[in-house]
């Protein structure tokens, strides 16, 4: 992964799903019911037990995969394939305008950090028209320590990220809609961003900013 040449610049990893795009709109109803039928028909579970598994694995790890890698044994390449294929996800995918603009004028190295894999990702990216404003894209795939998958919030992974960038973590900022992922980030010395465009039909108290945020906006032009 290469430096970015400009030693002051600022290092921007940009969360995927609700933070460049309304992904509750466009995908993840589908991706839910998809682990829900990943895991009914792979373990041989009813629907309410597949339901029931695939939240404790989310609350227990932050990824439903974790815990079916660690204790279903599932493979986590054949889960993420199916439960990607999303037929129609391009037509479904909205961004927004002023913050695509205001990608292209952010100073800085830009890199996305998603949890999602890589072929969901290009195919998100593809249809925003944004892939070519970013650096590096680091899916979950590439997101390994010693053989084994630590997705976001692993404070380890965020750390090594920052060293296959070459920069030290005070360079980076990682801009989310996940609180738990920044505040891994900012335990590992990462400025944070809370992006809440996509939020505003959730149930969260958006008004409330954890001491582990640094600054929370409802447009990338705030970053400017």
């Amino acid at each position: 992964m290469s430096t970015p040449r400009d030693k002051a610049a600022r290092v921007w990893l940009f969360d995927l799903d609700d933070t460049l795009h309304d992904a509750t709109h466009a995908s993840m109803p589908g991706i839910r019911d998809a682990m829900g039928d990943y895991i009914q028909q792979h373990l041989g579970l009813s629907r309410p037990e597949a339901e029931a598994l695939r939240n404790r694995h989310w609350h227990r790890y932050g990824a439903t995969l974790l815990g079916l890698v660690k204790h279903q044994g599932v493979d986590a390449a054949h889960f993420l394939h199916h439960t990607h294929v999303l037929p129609g996800l391009e037509a479904r995918v909205r961004g927004h305008r002023a913050d695509i603009a205001a990608l292209r004028r952010l100073p800085g190295h830009k890199v996305i950090l998603t949890n999602a894999p890589a072929a969901y990702a290009a195919r998100v990216l593809g249809a925003l028209g944004i892939a070519h404003l970013f650096d590096h894209i680091l899916s979950i795939e590439d997101m390994r320590m010693f053989g084994h998958l630590r997705p976001k919030p692993d404070a380890r992974m965020l750390r090594t990220v920052a060293v296959r960038l070459g920069v030290p973590p005070a360079r980076c900022v990682l801009v989310e809609d996940t609180l738990v992922h920044q505040k891994a980030a900012r335990r590992v010395g990462m400025e944070t961003v809370w992006m809440q465009r996509w939020m505003a039909t959730r149930a969260t108290r958006l008004h409330r900013r954890p001491a582990y945020v640094g600054r929370r906006v409802r447009a990338l032009r705030e970053l400017l």
